[in-house]
């Protein structure tokens, strides 16, 4: 009797222990402050799966060149596919001024991939699916989605003859940023008109390098 006893209040401790750490865990997560990454900041570091399943490493081009990284909600939608339209207009421009885009979504890497494929994108785009990345630069990350995709013709996209559906896991808010040749942020937007996104980045280019 007392060690059956003994022993309940021995699993009763140990549960209060776990219920306890667990709490804690749970309060050390509810007071957690988002980034706040401003203009002069140096741009975190991070390695991703690009649109060709390859590490893109941030390493290997912040700090060396003008780098516009966009985080957008999702592909396939209206207003991601004009702001990622609007970009592939005006690639050349920006090329010519050394100037690299990239996307970043919560979209995976097949996804971006067929997204890429369907409406002719001439920039690497990102798969964030948990939204680590997007909280890293500060960008409010909320829920996935489930999702049927449409072509450059607004239909609905067929693959082997179903439509083409797919489940995001992360939804990204619309951030764009540019980071300078000394690695840091240069530009900052949290409020992107999405088919008037890369036109401001070509204004903001233009002036920038204007200066040197």
């Amino acid at each position: 009797m007392f060690a059956s006893t003994w022993s309940r209040c021995v699993l009763g401790g140990i549960l209060g222990l776990v219920v306890a750490a667990g709490a804690a865990v749970a309060d050390d997560k509810k007071d957690e402050k988002p980034v706040e990454l401003n203009v002069g900041d140096t741009a975190p570091t991070f390695q991703l799966r690009n649109d060709l399943d390859k590490t893109w490493s941030s390493s290997d081009h912040f700090g060396k060149k003008w780098t516009v990284i966009y985080f957008y909600p999702g592909d396939f939608t209206p207003g991601c596919t004009a702001q990622a339209k609007a970009f592939t207009a005006a690639m050349d421009k920006l090329v010519e001024k050394g100037v690299e885009v990239v996307g970043v979504s919560g979209d995976s890497v097949p996804v971006h991939e067929m997204f890429k494929k369907v409406h002719k994108l001439n920039f690497t785009l990102l798969a964030d699916e948990d939204g680590a990345v997007a909280k890293e630069f500060g960008v409010p990350v909320g829920k996935g989605a489930s999702v049927k995709a449409r072509d450059a013709a607004n239909k609905v996209l067929e693959v082997d003859g179903k439509p083409y559906e797919f489940e995001r896991k992360s939804t990204a808010g619309r951030w764009t940023f540019v980071i300078g040749p000394d690695g840091k942020v240069a530009y900052k937007n949290t409020k992107v008109l999405p088919a008037d996104d890369a036109k401001k980045i070509t204004e903001f280019i233009d002036k920038a390098t204007e200066k040197k």
